[in-house]
């Protein structure tokens, strides 16, 4: 058992605080060219210590392993607006200079059974400390504010439950998932029709 995890999570953390403030630098620059941003807001969170040894536990990671093998030490989750905001954030996570892209899971064209939705990034970043380099793997979420409130409650519930849910709580969970959808592509069709009244209005 490791007895240094202060010191172990502290690149995550690092990591976490950078690219958070890097991403909010993104979003106020949209805002100074006068443009709709794509991203809403930005957090992110450490894998409590406890949930890391519970992990590694169930997945047979070694503690020794873990920088490697666990890939959601460090957590960022990106808000997006509109649904099609997730792949213009998507596009500029690519284009970053600085992050390596290791893989990405589309779970917006995959729904997963439960219902849930976002696109998910597993990248590598580096960060100096004193005389060192790291590179520690971030997974970071891009989802919508309305996939977010879902996974949220989803989340919760699945903490009370363990995943073994009543079948018609599960069947309610899927109900709701779909009117979340359904809100996503409502409010990106308003959003694409007063864009062209705005650009008719311009036209003349």
């Amino acid at each position: 058992m490791r007895s240094d995890w202060d010191l172990f999570l502290f690149p995550y953390k690092l990591a976490l605080d950078e690219l958070k403030v890097k991403l909010k630098g993104q979003r106020e620059m949209y805002r100074l060219r006068g443009e709709a941003s794509p991203i809403e807001f930005v957090t992110g969170r450490l894998k409590p210590v406890e949930s890391i040894i519970q992990k590694s536990k169930i997945r047979k990671i070694a503690m020794e392993n873990l920088e490697e093998e666990m890939e959601d030490i460090a957590g960022l989750r990106i808000m997006c607006p509109f649904v099609e905001d997730v792949q213009e954030v998507v596009e500029l996570m690519r284009k970053r200079e600085d992050l390596e892209i290791i893989y990405e899971k589309d779970y917006i064209s995959h729904i997963k059974e439960s219902g849930y939705r976002s696109y998910h990034l597993v990248c590598k970043y580096p960060v100096d400390v004193i005389d060192q380099k790291y590179e520690v793997l971030v997974e970071i979420q891009v989802r919508t504010l309305a996939m977010n409130f879902w996974a949220s409650i989803e989340h919760s519930l699945n903490y009370k439950y363990k995943g073994d849910y009543p079948i018609e709580l599960k069947r309610r969970l899927q109900k709701t998932a779909k009117a979340v959808y359904q809100l996503d592509e409502e409010m990106s069709s308003i959003r694409n029709e007063i864009m062209d009244i705005s650009e008719q209005e311009q036209d003349h």
